[in-house]
């Protein structure tokens, strides 16, 4: 499969300029917000069958980067949360570990140290998370420090004012260089804040962006906003995947992040990639869940099918 690297250069005359640039994000097809909101909708009315639903369980469990970015975050936090992802269900070893553990670049080493040998990502927020309002020197600084302590993901923001002034140049140049500061490193993912672009066009532009500038994923909110993940974005995003690996060839994973936080709620957005992606994308190498509390919903109700009954409140820690 072609990588992220020969996908942006396919598009090098595209970005050549800003006005080339312009010219194509603007030429993007309109998004019809009312057939958007109703199919999402739709899909998430889906029944699941039980069979179906302790797979779904898991497989959500499998796809989470859980996440702590706290200004009081602790070294000791830091390796409760990672004996947690790497088993969520003490008193069950079948219980799937997490994907990854997030946290910022200070805490990077402690969590690598605590996860050594588990298969458990570290992935660590960067470039001037949550704002993204700094110097490219100092998002390049930041990412590469974070990858030094151990980082195998980078969460970066783009710097939204940019985006939304249509500086789309500067905000796809600096994707790119931190892309390159990643290498193969780390795997990239590009957070659009999407509850603040405003417009469902602006979030389909995004994507695009992101992905010809070399995101390896794409990723709804940094979880800081009023309005985070919805069905309807992460719809749009997938919808925007599925097209980029048709055009290039090249495929980009999606996360949505920040208010999901039960069951029913994931099992939705799983249905959303199975019904616009396909089970091509149904792996944590391609889809995350920007989490933290949705881990506890899962084990209780994986507890419940288990078992025919929910333990107490004290069955899971509280983080």
């Amino acid at each position: 499969m072609p990588t992220t690297a020969s996908a942006a250069a396919a598009f090098a005359d595209v970005t050549a300029s800003e006005s080339t640039l312009r010219r194509f994000l603007h030429g993007l097809p309109g998004v019809d917000a009312v057939g958007l909101e109703a199919r999402a909708a739709s899909l998430g009315t889906r029944s699941i069958k039980t069979t179906a639903k302790a797979y779904a369980i898991d497989l959500a469990i499998s796809m989470i980067d859980l996440t702590t970015l706290e200004g009081a975050d602790t070294p000791g936090k830091v390796r409760a949360l990672a004996a947690k992802a790497v088993h969520p269900d003490p008193t069950d070893r079948t219980t799937p570990t997490t994907a990854a553990v997030c946290v910022y670049p200070d805490m990077v080493a402690t969590a690598k140290a605590a996860l050594a040998g588990s298969g458990v990502k570290v992935a660590s927020v960067a470039t001037a998370f949550p704002a993204g309002r700094a110097a490219l020197p100092v998002k390049l600084a930041d990412t590469a420090d974070a990858i030094a302590a151990g980082a195998d993901e980078i969460d970066m923001v783009i710097d939204r004012g940019a985006f939304l002034a249509g500086r789309y140049l500067e905000v796809y140049e600096q994707i790119a260089a931190v892309k390159a500061e990643c290498g193969d490193r780390a795997r990239l993912k590009v957070i659009f804040e999407t509850g603040e672009l405003s417009t469902y066009d602006n979030i389909r532009r995004a994507s695009w962006l992101g992905m010809m500038a070399g995101a390896d994923f794409i990723k709804t909110s940094t979880g800081k906003v009023a309005v985070n993940a919805t069905p309807a974005n992460t719809l749009l995003m997938l919808e925007a995947v599925r097209d980029f690996r048709a055009q290039t060839g090249t495929q980009v994973g999606v996360k949505p992040a920040g208010g999901i936080r039960n069951t029913k709620e994931a099992i939705k957005f799983l249905v959303l990639v199975n019904e616009t992606v396909g089970a091509d994308w149904l792996d944590n190498h391609w889809f995350r869940f920007g989490a933290s509390s949705l881990l506890n919903d899962l084990l209780m109700q994986r507890q419940k099918m288990a078992t025919g009954h929910y333990s107490g409140p004290d069955y899971v820690t509280v983080d």
